[in-house]
């Protein structure tokens, strides 16, 4: 096996070309989703089911799957990976149930798990020069391409339905398999040691994930004791397991041993929480209530795309000068000035008010996303690299599980101005919630630099 390749740039493309899978099509689905849910008769409750399934498998798959990479190869498990997903996308548009549509999501969502993880397995194999630069950047253009998402998908949905979603995959997985097979090498898998599955634990993790979920959900019915009572039974169950576990799932002795970067992974979480809630909600509200079409609807969400994209950079070289307590608190509260905006939105409100009040939230997510990553980065060592992005990955996923609880529980009496402003209210406490966490975790930072 080489451990260099002629043509990186090349490597690093394809890998792009997979590790976008994942975002996009977490939030193509959003401006779909009135579609899908008139076809299917659903309640907003059903399609946060749609949504949040997604990210339920994800979560579960992903740090199984990056494991199986390291064991069996990871170019194997990139084209598995692509296939799965190729899968996917041609039988999704055929759907004729919810059903249907839902198991091609969760097989997309196990497909999709697998890019990622493999693909920065072949980053950290093969590109010797500016690995770090490179995950970096793979890692920042994974997160951003998630809010170009609903304008794709807006623009094309009137030439071809909500089916036209899936069909966006094909080219870039052709592309992305193509390119991987002609120039990334085949790396062999590791045979001194077989690989563990940690099936009890995938288990317990995936009935207390949908124990929450369906307790959130229930909210909309009033309160259920008995939901909360097993949600938090099967919560304390995993964790027990999983803290004797040599080999485990989710390594919870890691986070309790390690209190700052637990915070920050519920920062990351809370702010993951915002910015999806705010990628759900959006497209949905401005073609229901503000009665604009599908194509318009994706523009207007450029805003919130592009302002993300262009503050990741400037708030990556403002960290390295000023630290990360300033971007991340300014952050926080261009955040909380975007939620103030947002409840005083209506439907009477002007296109350019909306515009304002996206450009807002992606400022905000630009500068909290990228500066909760590298912060993360600074507490641990480099052996402790694959744990951390594992968790974060987790993080993301467990911030849009939420999200996406959060929509089911307020739009299930409709979308309108009053439900608008109840989700404007539990995210005006999320983001209070987000600043003395930030001022933890960048205390502690001051402490380990004066060390």
């Amino acid at each position: 096996m080489s451990d260099t390749v002629k043509k990186p740039t090349i490597l690093i493309i394809a890998i792009a070309l997979g590790a976008i899978l994942n975002p996009l099509n977490t939030t193509m689905i959003t401006v779909a989703l009135p579609s899908i849910q008139q076809d299917f008769k659903l309640s907003s409750t059903d399609t946060s089911w749609l949504i949040a399934s997604y990210f339920i498998v994800s979560a579960i798959f992903l740090p199984i799957i990056g494991r199986l990479s390291d064991y069996y190869g990871r170019k194997r498990i990139f084209l598995i990976g692509l296939l799965l997903v190729l899968i996917s996308s041609i039988l999704a548009p055929m759907s004729n149930s919810m059903m249907m549509l839902l198991s091609m999501r969760l097989i997309q969502a196990i497909g999709t798990s697998a890019l990622y993880p493999a693909g920065i397995g072949m980053v950290r194999l093969y590109i010797k020069q500016n690995q770090n630069r490179v995950i970096g950047t793979l890692a920042v253009f994974a997160t951003t391409s998630a809010a170009f998402g609903p304008t794709i998908s807006g623009l094309l949905i009137q030439y071809g339905g909500w089916p036209v979603i899936f069909y966006v995959n094909l080219p870039v997985i052709f592309l992305s398999a193509l390119l991987t097979w002609l120039y990334i090498p085949k790396d062999e898998p590791i045979k001194e040691n077989t690989f563990k599955w940690d099936i009890v634990g995938m288990i317990l993790f995936s009935a207390f994930m949908t124990s929450w979920m369906v307790f959130l959900l229930s909210l909309e019915g009033g309160f259920d004791g008995w939901s909360l009572i097993l949600s938090i039974g099967l919560s304390i169950l995993f964790y027990v397991y999983e803290k004797k576990k040599a080999d485990p799932l989710i390594n919870v002795v890691f986070l309790q041993k390690n209190p700052t970067i637990s915070v920050i992974y519920a920062q990351y979480i809370l702010a993951t929480l915002i910015f999806f809630s705010i990628l759900l909600f959006t497209p949905i509200y401005l073609q229901e209530v503000i009665e604009l079409g599908s194509e318009y609807t994706g523009l207007m969400m450029l805003a919130l795309s592009v302002f993300a994209m262009i503050t990741t950079p400037i708030a990556t070289r403002w960290a390295e000068r000023a630290g990360y307590r300033v971007p991340l608190l300014i952050g926080a509260g261009i955040g909380i000035v975007g939620v103030v905006f947002l409840y005083m939105t209506t439907k009477n409100s002007s296109l350019p008010w909306i515009v304002l009040v996206l450009a807002l939230f992606g400022i905000s997510n630009g500068l909290i996303n990228i500066s909760l990553q590298n912060l993360l980065y600074t507490f641990i060592r480099v052996t402790q690299t694959g744990i951390a992005s594992g968790l974060l990955m987790t993080s993301r996923f467990i911030g849009n599980i939420l999200a996406s609880s959060i929509y089911g529980v307020v739009f299930a009496i409709g979308l309108n101005d009053v439900s608008k402003n109840s989700m404007a209210i539990v995210l005006l406490a999320v983001s209070l919630i987000i600043i003395p966490g930030t001022f933890y975790v960048t205390n502690q930072k001051m402490k380990t630099e004066q060390w």
